[in-house]
């Protein structure tokens, strides 16, 4: 007999639940859902997330943890800053957009962790950000970058990308006027380039 360790369920229930938020919603998905689905009783549910914002949570932070994951490969990755820097923003941008905006149940999940769980956005937001400081902070190093307060350049950064970083922000200005992802990249790479010199933009 197989014993199944209690972080692999809390996985399974993860996974199940983000299944479902993809397919009929966070608001219509009940913890009854999930439970019927793994062929759990909903008491065995509650055994491992006190309450359904918890199980969002969990899932929230799971989706967060891959575009960090994504982050911090780029940032560490070989080639000069400025060039890590564009691939990390814009990867950044396009992963929140096919996950949150792409698609509307999942963004409609993420509405909810804002209003619900925003420490876990928080969160998120401060591992990216420090991720981004990473970058400036070799590239300053290097004579790349000029930034002599990395930790406010980096929060410069992220402010400045907000457009294209946050979900609902991304789904609202998709039709409105504005510089393109490529264009805000580029002002934000000038903007660290040491005095007088600049940095080569896109390809």
């Amino acid at each position: 007999m197989t014993l199944i360790s209690e972080h692999d369920t809390r996985e399974r229930i993860l996974v199940e639940a983000e299944r479902l938020f993809r397919e009929i919603g966070y608001r219509k998905t009940t913890v009854a859902d999930i439970a019927k689905m793994l062929r759990m009783s909903p008491a065995n549910i509650y055994r491992f997330f006190d309450s359904k914002k918890a199980i969002n949570e969990g899932v929230a932070r799971a989706l967060m943890g891959e575009v960090e994951e994504t982050a911090h490969a780029i940032a560490t990755g070989a080639g000069p800053a400025a060039e890590r820097l564009r691939e990390l923003l814009i990867s950044v941008h396009r992963m929140n957009s096919e996950r949150y905006v792409g698609d509307s149940k999942l963004h409609e999940m993420v509405e909810v962790a804002m209003e619900e769980s925003w420490d876990v956005c928080v969160a998120h937001i401060d591992r990216i950000t420090a991720t981004i400081g990473e970058v400036i902070a070799e590239g300053a190093a290097t004579g790349e970058f000029e930034a002599p307060d990395v930790p406010m350049a980096a929060m410069c950064a992220c402010t400045a990308m907000m457009r294209f970083f946050h979900p609902q922000m991304i789904a609202q200005c998709a039709t409105k006027p504005g510089p393109s992802i490529d264009q805000m990249v580029d002002f934000v790479i000038a903007g660290l380039a040491p005095r007088g010199k600049s940095v080569s933009k896109a390809g």
